[in-house]
C-alpha cells in the first residue's frame, strides 16, 4: 500500500479515538495491504444497543470501509461472568434465556451500522464453554493477582473492602482468550475496556501470535450529563427506539456535553463537528437550535432521511402546542378495579402506569400536572367511574400519556 494511502487510513482510524497501542504497529499492519481482522466484543446483558455503544460500532464500520473484516464476538458466555469494568460492585447475574433473547436483538441492531458483507459473528460459548479445569488452571497461570489489582476498579474496591469475586478476575482472561481464538489483528473498545483488551495482547503473545493492536474510543456521557450512558442508569438513547422517543431524549441533553454528542453520535466529519461546536461557543448557534439539529441528525441516521423532520414536528405538536401524541398507547384496566363504583383518579393514573403509586398520582394532580382529554384536573380527591374514564386520554406532565380502555366497557379495537 502506498505511503499516502497508509497515512490517510491511519488518520481516519485514529480520528476520535483515545488510546492506540501501538500506533506504529497499526501503521505497519496497514502497510501489509491485506485485510485486518478487527475484533469487537459485546456482552448481551440488555435488550438495547444505545448511542454510547454505537460510538465504537461506527469506528468498526470505518475499518470495514477501508477493506478490513469486522469480527464481532457475542459474549454469551462472558455475559454469565459479568464484565467488572467501571463497576463498584459485582454485577447481578443474567439468565441464559435473557442472554439468548438479548443476543438476537443485538444482531438485528448492529446490522444497522455494520456492513454484513465484511462481518464475522461468533459466540464465545463455542470455545469457552468447552474449557475444562486443566484449561482454566493453565489460563490463570498467565497472570498474577498483583497484575489484576493494577486495574483501577479492582484496586478501588479492594482498598474499600468491597467484595471482588474470583469469577470477576477470570473475565479479562476469558475476553483475552477470545482474541487468541479469532486471531485478532486489532481490538476495539471503549476506554473502560483498556485493561481487558491489553490482556488479549498478553495472551496472544503467550500463544505465539502477534499481539493485537488495541484502539479505544471515548465513553459517551448519558443524557443526564452526569455518568456514562447506560441502560441500567436510564440515561440512554437506544438506536432502535422510535424516532419521537429518540428526538425527545436528545432535546434533554445538557448544554455542556453538546460538543461531545456532535463528535460521537452524528457520524459527521471532524470539520463539520468543528463548524457547529464553534458556532455554539461563539453564540452564533443557540443551544436549543443545536439540540434540534443534533436530534434530527441522529434520528435520520437510524430511521432514514426525513425521519428527523417528522420527529421534530411531532415534538413541537406535543410539547409546544400541548396536543396529544399521534400515537397514544392504549392501557387496559380491569373493571374489577373500580369495584362497581367510583375510585380516585389518582388510582387510575397508577393502574395506567403513568405514576408509580396512588400517592404520587394525588401529588401530580395537586401540582396541576394532570389532564383528562386535555382538560386540567385540580382536585387530588376527584373520583371517577369506569364509564367516565373509558376511552379517555390521560396525561401526566409533558411526556406521559395513555388512553384508558376498561375491559368490558368498550372493544380495545375501537377508536
Amino acid at each position: 500500500m502506498p505511503d499516502a494511502a497508509i497515512a490517510h487510513a491511519l488518520g481516519v482510524l485514529r480520528a476520535g479515538t483515545v488510546d492506540c497501542i501501538t500506533e506504529d504497529e497499526l501503521e505497519a499492519r496497514l502497510g501489509r495491504g491485506t485485510p485486518l481482522r478487527v475484533k469487537l466484543g459485546i456482552d448481551p446483558t440488555a435488550s438495547d444497543i444505545h448511542l454510547g455503544f454505537a460510538v465504537v460500532l461506527r469506528k468498526l464500520r470505518q475499518f470495514q470501509e477501508l477493506g478490513h473484516v469486522a469480527v464481532l464476538i457475542i459474549g454469551d458466555f462472558t455475559a454469565r461472568v459479568g464484565d467488572p469494568s467501571g463497576r463498584t460492585a459485582t454485577r447481578p447475574s443474567v439468565s441464559a434465556e435473557e442472554i439468548d433473547a438479548h443476543a438476537a436483538t443485538y444482531l438485528e441492531q448492529v446490522r444497522r451500522i455494520l456492513d454484513p458483507e465484511r462481518l464475522e459473528v461468533h459466540q464465545n460459548s463455542t470455545w469457552l464453554g468447552d474449557l475444562g479445569m486443566d484449561d482454566v488452571l493453565a489460563l490463570t497461570s498467565h497472570v498474577t493477582v498483583a497484575r489484576m489489582l493494577e486495574r483501577n476498579d479492582f484496586a478501588t474496591r479492594y482498598a474499600q473492602g468491597a467484595p471482588i469475586s474470583l469469577t470477576e478476575f477470570l473475565y479479562p482472561l476469558l475476553q483475552g482468550l477470545d482474541s487468541v481464538e479469532v486471531r485478532a489483528d486489532v481490538e476495539l473498545g471503549g476506554t473502560d475496556q483498556l485493561f481487558n483488551n491489553l490482556m488479549g495482547r498478553q495472551l496472544q503473545e503467550q500463544h505465539g501470535q502477534d499481539p493485537q493492536v488495541v484502539v479505544t474510543t471515548p465513553l459517551l456521557e448519558g443524557i443526564d450529563g452526569a455518568q456514562k450512558m447506560s441502560k441500567s442508569l436510564g440515561n440512554y438513547v437506544g438506536i432502535s427506539e422510535p424516532p419521537e422517543q429518540q428526538f425527545g431524549k436528545l432535546m434533554r441533553v445538557p448544554d455542556e456535553v453538546m460538543a461531545q454528542y456532535f463528535a460521537l453520535t452524528t457520524g459527521w466529519s471532524p470539520d463539520r463537528v468543528e463548524e457547529v461546536t464553534r458556532g455554539l461557543a461563539e453564540g452564533e448557534l443557540r443551544p436549543v437550535e443545536a439540540k434540534r439539529l443534533l436530534a434530527r441528525t441522529v434520528v435520520d441516521l437510524y430511521h432514514g432521511p426525513g425521519a428527523g423532520d417528522a420527529a421534530e414536528a411531532e415534538f413541537d405538536r406535543v410539547f409546544k402546542e400541548h396536543a396529544a401524541p399521534s400515537a397514544v398507547p392504549d392501557v387496559v384496566v380491569d373493571p374489577d378495579e373500580f369495584g362497581g363504583g367510583p375510585v380516585r383518579l389518582a388510582r387510575v393514573l397508577a393502574l395506567a402506569g403513568l405514576v408509580p403509586s396512588n400517592k404520587e398520582g394525588r401529588r401530580k394532580i395537586a401540582q396541576d400536572g394532570v389532564r383528562v382529554d386535555g382538560e386540567r384536573v385540580t382536585d387530588p380527591d376527584l373520583t371517577v367511574t369506569a364509564d367516565e374514564v373509558d376511552g379517555r386520554v390521560l396525561q401526566v406532565g409533558r411526556r406521559a400519556w395513555a388512553r384508558v380502555l376498561v375491559t368490558g366497557g368498550r372493544d380495545p379495537g375501537m377508536t
